[in-house]
Formats: structure tokens, C-alpha cells, sequence
């Protein structure tokens, strides 16, 4: 992965990541042209060969477990299909969602990113705005602002990548409303929502919100396509059929149903993990442990910080941590694959 990163920006975002980590929000700043940067023609070519245009719409998913964000693209069948996965440098927190300014939680949820979000003069190179709190978030009495994904590999709440990765995103972005695209929705989640990770994590005090979340993750698996969103009953209601509601986020759900083209589809794969899900159970997965530690990175990075020496990963090192055994606590604090006990620094799931 890190063949894909010229090495000087990564030494770069590392510096600033170390430097810069008492920073309290993505707040903006003064730029340039940067965010006119046209897309690289290696991506372009890639576009190509998947059946895409640069004025295709876009949709992004953020696991923050796996620290990784993807990026798919409408292809000529009118699906959706991944473009490319980036590795994020830094997301702070704990795994859970984001309830109250301040707490340095990246947040989990369904959000829809306008043009006007889109932040050419961020402080962190480039931007985008998540838009959380989003209705259901504020009806729950959610307080926070100007969550971000950017660049420059420092994170407050925010969803940090290098300054070469915000750079394509931003401009897959671009193009995807200059080519008419009003919206796009990013499906921020705190893991793959496989049945693996959803048992490893059943005893969490989130669960019953993350299997909320793996009903839109589900929707937009089967179907390929964006689920459409409301919110009802203090949770989100995926592809409710034309005609139903009104829907309130706060209020009791009036009846509805899923659009009939979906609910067969998502009902079939539903089916196949929960019956995954119970055989998992059944042959004693334990659940999660947890030990201290804050936010994580992709593996790849955590290497490159490793190498820096145990003086600069320090700073790293406070907040919460999945951990498989207690004896592994801290066995190798960037938890990687190599590491006793597979230590995962990807974060807590007791909210902070």
C-alpha cells in the first residue's frame, strides 16, 4: 500500500499528524488551486476499464476498525462498484458513534454531502464536510461541527488521509457534481458489517445501532445502489416505499414498507448472515475485551510509525483498544497482524 504514497508527502503527514495531535477540530484555512488538481490518469485509465466516467456519481464508505475509505462509482450497468480503497492515516475516538462536541469522536452514520460542504481552503489541505449532525443525530440531541474527511494525517473527531489521498477524493468529488451529481452519500460504519465482526462485537452497548447501520450496509450490498434515507423511532429507515411516512426521527414510525424491487434482495442476504451470525455463536467466537488506547490507522502507516521509534508513538498511545486476551494489552501498541495476541488499536467500544 504504501508503494501507492510518495514517500516525502507520507514523511510529511507523519510530521504533522505528531505535531499537531493537541489540535481540537478541522476547522479551515486560507489555500490555493489545489482542489483543481485533475485526477491522476492512472485512476482515469482504472475508471475506464471499470465501465466509468469522471462524471459519474460517486458514493464513499469509511470503516473505521479497518481504517480504510472507499470510493465507488456508478458504472455503465447503473450500479455502483468499488473504484478504489484508501488507507486513512488517522480517525480518533473510539469505535461507537459521535454524541457531543468535543468528545473526539469520528461519527457513524448515514450522511449526505452536498456541494456547498466541499472545503477547497481547509486548514487541512483539502476537505469535506460530513454534515453531522444529520436530522436523526440532532433529534437525538447530537452536538458537534465540522467533521471532516481531509488530509494532513491529524484527527479530532475527523477522518484524516494523506494530502495525496484527500487529493483524489476531492476530486472524484468535483467531478461527480460537475457532472450533475446534487449529492453523495458517505456511509461512515465502525467495521465491515460482516457476521464475524458483528458477533466478535454483540456484547457492545452499540450493538443494537450497528445492526441499524448493517441494514443500510446491507441495502447498498445487495442492491448496489445508494439506499434511500429517512429516520424514524430514534433510527434509520433504509428504501421505505414511495408513499410511506411522514417521517419524523424522533416520532413512533407510521407503517411503511420497503420498496418491493429491494426488500427480496436484502431479506435473501439478511437471511444468510444472521444464519452465519448464530453458527458463529454456536462454535463459541468470544466476544470483545477491551485495554486503553485512542483511534487508529491503517496498518500500513502504523509500520511507518512504528519505525519512528517508542518516544513518537507515545503520543498515540491513550484511550482504548479491542484486545483478544487480556494478556495481550499493549503487546504491540499499532496492533498489527504480526503482533502477540493481535492487538487492534482501532479503538473502544464504551463510549468516552
Amino acid at each position: 500500500m504504501l508503494s501507492q504514497i510518495r514517500f516525502s508527502t507520507l514523511r510529511l503527514a507523519l510530521g504533522l499528524m505528531l505535531g499537531a495531535l493537541v489540535l481540537s477540530g478541522c476547522v479551515t484555512g486560507d489555500g490555493d488551486t489545489r482542489h483543481l488538481q485533475p485526477l491522476p490518469a492512472r485512476l482515469v485509465s482504472d475508471m475506464s476499464a471499470k465501465g466509468m466516467s469522471q462524471s459519474d456519481p460517486i458514493l464513499v464508505r469509511i470503516f473505521k476498525k479497518e481504517s480504510e475509505l472507499e470510493v465507488w462509482k456508478r458504472d455503465r450497468s447503473g450500479q455502483y462498484a468499488l473504484l478504489k480503497t484508501y488507507p486513512m492515516c488517522r480517525w480518533s475516538g473510539q469505535l461507537g458513534p459521535k454524541k457531543r462536541e468535543g468528545d473526539r469522536q469520528a461519527p457513524e452514520g448515514f450522511y449526505s454531502v452536498t456541494a456547498d460542504l466541499m472545503n477547497p481552503r481547509s486548514q487541512f489541505y483539502l476537505s469535506f464536510n460530513l454534515g453531522y449532525p444529520n436530522p436523526l443525530e440532532k433529534s437525538q440531541g447530537a452536538t458537534g461541527s465540522a467533521l471532516m474527511v481531509h488530509g494532513a494525517c491529524t484527527s479530532a473527531g475527523c477522518f484524516a488521509m494523506t494530502d495525496e489521498g484527500v487529493t483524489e477524493i476531492y476530486g472524484l468529488a468535483r467531478e461527480a457534481f460537475a457532472g450533475g451529481q446534487r449529492s453523495f452519500q458517505v456511509q461512515a460504519l465502525p467495521f465491515r458489517m460482516t457476521p464475524e465482526n458483528m458477533a466478535r462485537h454483540r456484547n457492545s452497548p452499540h450493538i443494537a445501532f450497528w445492526r441499524n447501520l448493517k441494514e443500510g450496509a446491507d441495502h447498498f450490498e445487495a442492491t448496489k445502489q445508494p439506499p434511500k434515507l429517512a429516520a424514524c423511532g430514534r433510527r434509520y429507515v433504509f428504501n421505505a416505499r414511495e408513499g410511506s411516512g411522514p417521517f419524523a426521527p424522533a416520532e413512533a414510525c407510521p407503517p411503511y414498507e420497503i420498496d418491493p424491487d429491494v426488500q427480496p434482495l436484502v431479506s435473501q442476504r439478511q437471511a444468510r448472515d444472521e444464519a452465519r451470525f448464530a453458527e458463529l455463536i454456536g462454535s463459541g467466537t468470544p466476544a470483545m475485551s477491551y485495554a486503553h488506547l485512542d483511534g487508529g490507522m491503517h496498518q500500513s502507516f502504523r509500520t511507518m510509525l512504528k519505525s519512528l521509534g517508542p518516544e513518537r508513538m507515545q503520543p498515540m498511545v491513550a484511550g482504548k483498544v479491542e484486545i483478544s486476551r487480556p494478556d495481550a494489552a499493549l503487546a504491540d501498541p499499532f496492533g498489527g497482524d504480526d503482533a502477540p495476541g493481535r492487538t487492534d488499536t482501532t479503538g473502544s467500544l464504551a463510549p468516552r
